[in-house]
């Protein structure tokens, strides 16, 4: 039901890489599918200097409903990732706790099906993210990115 097409629109983060690039980050698309067994195969796209890089990550189902994890092969980082609230049609607001080797960090993402959320989705990302512990100058709305079609797409 997270199938298909989502932008993220919002990003909060307590880890030291978001505080260095947080300036460069832009709105990006995130394409999900699910496998057979019920894993998600999400592709992420995001800028990078002038080009879209796309990641592909599989996100294992864990025992409880709207939680996977995944290992990143790259850094080694373990994340437990907690769909937290979605309709399937609009947005999903989704909490990951990633434990590596430097310690231990927290990320909140906003999905949204369009590049335009509610003021009242925003607020509740931002709340969320609060909760979380996360401080102000560590959560994020996302500019939107140029159409595609510009420099390098």
């Amino acid at each position: 039901q997270l199938t298909g097409r989502w932008y993220s629109i919002g990003l909060a983060s307590n880890s030291n890489w978001f505080k260095e690039k947080r300036h460069l980050m832009k709105m990006c698309t995130t394409i999900i599918s699910t496998t057979a067994e019920g894993n998600l195969e999400v592709s992420s796209t995001y800028p990078k200097g002038e080009q879209c890089v796309t990641r592909n990550s599989l996100y294992t189902k864990t025992e409880q409903p709207g939680r996977f994890s995944y290992t990143s092969p790259r850094w080694g980082s373990k994340h437990n990732i907690h769909v937290v609230e979605t309709n399937y049609e609009e947005y999903a607001l989704v909490a990951t706790q990633i434990s590596k080797s430097t310690g231990p960090s927290t990320m909140v993402l906003l999905y949204s099906r369009t590049k335009e959320l509610s003021p009242e989705r925003l607020e509740m990302f931002t709340q969320f993210s609060r909760e979380q512990g996360l401080t102000d100058d560590e959560i994020l709305i996302l500019p939107q990115t140029g159409e595609p079609g510009g420099a390098g797409m």
